[in-house]
């Protein structure tokens, strides 16, 4: 069976399928049994395209992208093994609503991953600045997957 990871930002269309795709390229080189998805904890952009600065940012870095915004549902908890907020608001919105304590410590913050984060583990939302806040994601979202794919491998070898 599959190791099922999802990332969520505030509308799905910068930060998680951004977080989403740079793991699904990792997955793949490593031919690792991932499924890997994103979603939103608003609604207000389900049915949209990733925003235009992140299939570029994602381009530029060679990265493919194809994305439809979600929201995420609470009836999702029993979906994945791991759920990754991009910013402490979605940590508390996730953990919120999640049916009890064993479900909720499946939700983390993807900057956990990065041991070089420091004390700030949110990835700030780029959506109302310029294509250098994309980068910074990107760079944020490349910094955490040496981690995050180690703790895949592992829950893959225990699993």
């Amino acid at each position: 069976m599959s190791y099922r990871v999802t990332f969520v930002c505030t509308g799905n269309i910068c930060r998680s399928p951004m977080a989403e795709w740079v793991l699904r390229h990792h997955v793949e080189e490593e031919g690792l049994d991932v499924e890997v998805d994103s979603s939103g904890t608003g609604n207000w952009h389900v049915g949209d395209d990733a925003d235009s600065r992140t299939v570029e940012t994602l381009r530029r870095a060679g990265y493919r992208s194809a994305h439809i915004a979600r929201q995420f549902e609470e009836g999702w908890f029993g979906r994945y093994d791991l759920i990754l907020a991009l910013d402490d608001g979605h940590l508390q919105a996730l953990r919120s609503m999640a049916p009890d304590e064993e479900t909720a410590a499946k939700v983390r913050l993807l900057r956990e991953f990065d041991p070089d984060a420091g004390p700030d583990l949110d990835v700030p939302d780029p959506y109302y600045g310029g294509l250098d806040g994309f980068d910074l994601v990107l760079e944020q979202v490349e910094a955490a997957m040496p981690g995050l794919l180690e703790e895949i491998r592992t829950a893959l070898k225990v699993g």
